[in-house]
């Protein structure tokens, strides 16, 4: 960098005089140039110690600037200024919530945008586009609810179990309370014996009894 009567202007950090072309600024609000080999020793060492901080200050003790990556992007070997956008994108998710893609193949990290609240579900990774709960951190569950989703065991979460399950529910089948089966009543009491043998109620899935008083679908 060179001043209005073209002489060089020296390196803000090791002092020493910089040919034209040869000087770096470091942010746009910042009127200190630096050489590459300094600008970039900076920025790794800042980089390098409190954890990786994003925010890189100007190096002249008398400014309070901050280094902007883009414009010392041409002084920094490619490690450093990755390095630096890495850290960068890692600050934007400080304080915010994060949800993970539920597909293994996946995992991608994204900040949950519902504010904290639980009512957003349906969600699409931004990473692999397919869609998952966010609720429930798994496979979009289409058709059933979350409350549904958590009371199905390891071996009903299939997609065509859920679609059984939708099933089920529009039909308001009743599952047998020992073996877990379907069962439909199309006509006759409330009386029912299941597959396994096992007799219970229709109306409330209760044990059935001889006496079986108060149902509420009686």
């Amino acid at each position: 960098m060179a001043g209005a009567d073209g002489a060089a202007h020296p390196c803000s950090i090791c002092m020493e005089p910089m040919a034209p072309g040869a000087a770096h600024r470091g942010g746009a609000a910042c009127a200190h140039a630096f050489c590459a080999a300094c600008l970039s020793g900076h920025v790794r060492a800042k980089l390098e110690s409190g954890g990786g901080a994003a925010v890189v200050r100007c190096p002249d003790a008398s400014c309070a600037g901050a280094l902007d990556a883009e414009l010392c992007r041409g002084a920094l070997p490619s490690e450093v200024f990755e390095r630096w956008c890495a850290a960068l994108c890692e600050s934007l998710f400080l304080g915010a919530r994060r949800t993970y893609c539920p597909f293994p193949d996946c995992s991608e990290m994204m900040v949950a945008d519902d504010g904290g609240e639980e009512c957003v579900t349906q969600s699409e990774c931004q990473g692999c586009r397919r869609l998952f709960c966010a609720r429930c951190q798994v496979p979009w569950h289409a058709g059933v609810s979350c409350e549904e989703f958590a009371r199905l065991g390891e071996g009903e979460r299939a997609r065509e179990d859920l679609l059984l399950v939708e099933a089920a529910r529009e039909g308001n089948w009743k599952r047998c309370p020992r073996c877990r089966f379907y069962v439909e009543k199309s006509s006759g009491c409330l009386h029912i014996t299941c597959r396994c043998g096992f007799e219970f109620c229709y109306g409330c899935s209760k044990p059935w009894a001889l006496i079986h008083d108060g149902c509420p679908g009686a």
